[in-house]
């Protein structure tokens, strides 16, 4: 297995003149202007006393900036710990607390947010969107940092040049990334994740989709998740793609105008973008040639025209789009399945780096998400019908949780595979197929297992439901419902909705998992930075 740092390295000499990271519409970094900037960076650590092991947090919005804080970071040696920029002040706090981070790479209208002195273990604070101190608890440290680039002229007089650049590839067990599935305060999962794990990653996804220097790729995704960072950043920027940063979530269109001008080899998302784009593109397309689909040629020449159509919105250049991170509607998998679009879905989580599952688009079942990345059994009597917890063992999977002896003994078998809390089965061909959380199962009366998220499923094929959850009261089955209402709807079809959602439900549910009601909600229902639904708040 090759280290991807090593990886780098390479890519970053050969292509040293190369857009590395920008953003989009802003400023870019050449492969040779992100190695000098991470080489003056490591001689700011080297003269502040950084050691290899510490940890230092990341809590910013996605930037080339960002991505040049965590090189240097990563390359050094030192444990780099990316926080959601969207987590609660007191939470940032909790977590570089937890972490004992000795530095934050933030920007100003968080750290205006959070109190130094409680955080004593932090060194300093550096702005990532000027590179810029924020704060020193020493002038030291501050002086250090301002003074990195004097640092780096004093050792190369004669320039920071490509065979300057050397980075650490002997280091496959350490801890390289410490990355929190939540910011609240209680019991902290931090995620450890070593270079072995990435570069596991790394070389899977070269061998399944392989890129090569010059290519770009729109990056939509949080950096603070292992879906983004591994497979929308690392992955691609290793080997020489360069990458554009968004800065926040895309609406459709805003993300549209950016892949038709970037021109992406690949779209890496989440259902939810996808779906956005069918409901506000796709199905009207459709809608209005809905007589036309009923002509076996011209049926195929409308699917031909309107994948031709997305395919050039996507900047014309894409060989896949991959989504994780949550379940696709059905009705919009179907729908992209006739038109030939070119789109996987994959499975993974945080613990894996996040890959469990993933398939090419060719070979790609609908309603599965993908074959093993590496072993997985399904812990039932018959794996293939009766579903059971999903569990894993590979090199890409975490070492366990930082600090966290509890988590840790709950993780893993006595056998040693990773309990991943989710519930599948997996077919004859092994293709595998998600049927919900272990902890979101529900148990009737009469002894039937209910998976919430496949009523949802069926729920999601009604064009007045938006989203849903299911949850049980009473012993019986509720359905809250957050609407999606056309423009043009009749009134006389929304004066019965609730009933009329559950009755078009009901015909294609089994008795024991028959809804008992409709409640429809006013907002949508909360989300992850992954867009998957936060159903525990929800009774």
């Amino acid at each position: 297995m090759k280290h991807y740092l090593q990886t780098l390295e390479g890519t970053i000499r050969n292509n040293w003149d190369l857009a590395a990271v920008a953003d989009y519409g802003g400023e870019s970094f050449s492969y040779g202007e992100l190695a000098t900037n991470v080489e003056a960076i490591w001689l700011f650590f080297e003269r502040v006393g950084i050691k290899k092991g510490d940890k230092i947090s990341l809590c910013a919005r996605n930037s080339a900036r960002w991505a040049i804080s965590f090189w240097a970071v990563n390359t050094y040696e030192t444990v780099v710990v990316p926080l959601l920029a969207e987590f609660h002040p007191d939470s940032i706090v909790n977590l570089v607390n937890h972490s004992e981070s000795v530095l934050l790479f933030t920007d100003t209208d968080i750290w205006n947010k959070l109190d130094p002195q409680s955080m004593p273990m932090l060194k300093a604070a550096i702005n990532v969107g000027d590179l810029s101190v924020l704060w020193s608890r020493e002038e030291a440290v501050a002086e250090a940092w301002n003074q990195r680039e004097k640092l780096l002229g004093e050792k190369y007089p004669d320039g920071f040049k490509p065979e300057n650049v050397h980075y650490p590839s002997d280091n496959f067990s350490e801890l390289a990334i410490i990355n929190y599935t939540s910011g609240t305060s209680g019991d902290p999962k931090g995620v450890m994740l070593t270079y072995g794990a990435m570069s596991d990653i790394d070389e899977f996804s070269n061998e399944h989709f392989p890129n090569t220097p010059g290519q770009t790729m729109v990056s939509m995704l949080p950096l603070a998740h292992m879906y983004g960072l591994a497979i929308e950043f690392l992955h691609p920027n290793v080997d020489g793609v360069t990458v554009y940063f968004l800065g926040k979530a895309p609406s459709p269109t805003t993300l549209l105008a950016a892949m038709k001008e970037v021109k992406p080899y690949m779209v890496i998302t989440v259902p939810l973008v996808m779906e956005k784009v069918y409901s506000g593109s796709i199905k009207p397309a459709l809608a209005k040639l809905k007589y036309l689909l009923a002509i076996p040629i011209v049926k195929n020449l409308i699917y031909r025209k309107v994948r031709n159509k997305l395919m050039a919105a996507f900047g014309g250049n894409v060989g896949c789009v991959i989504m994780g991170g949550a379940p696709l509607k059905p009705e919009v998998e179907k729908c992209l399945k006739k038109i030939r679009l070119p789109f996987t879905v994959g499975y993974g989580m945080t613990e894996a780096c996040p890959l469990l599952a993933y398939v090419w688009w060719t070979k790609f079942v609908p309603g599965s998400c993908g074959i093993p990345v590496h072993e997985l059994r399904i812990d039932s009597d018959d794996p293939q019908h009766i579903p059971g917890e999903i569990q894993a063992r590979g090199a890409n999977l975490t070492i366990g949780y930082y600090k966290n002896p509890e988590a840790n003994a709950l993780a893993f078998t006595d056998d040693g595979w990773f309990r991943t809390g989710d519930l599948g089965i997996i077919d004859k061909n092994n293709n595998v197929f998600i049927r919900g959380r272990i902890k979101s199962m529900i148990l009737t009366a009469s002894g039937q297992n209910i998976y919430p998220e496949e009523i949802e499923a069926v729920l999601s094929c009604n064009p007045f439901v938006a989203e849903s959850v299911v949850v049980e009261r009473g012993g019986k089955l509720i359905a809250l419902v957050y609407p999606e209402i056309p423009e043009d709807t009749d009134p006389k079809d929304i004066e019965n909705l609730p009933k009329d959602i559950a009755d078009l439900a009901n015909e294609s549910l089994p008795k024991y998992s028959q809804i008992a009601k409709v409640e429809i909600v006013d907002t949508p229902f909360e989300k992850t930075p992954k867009m998957s639904i936060k159903r525990y708040l929800y009774k």
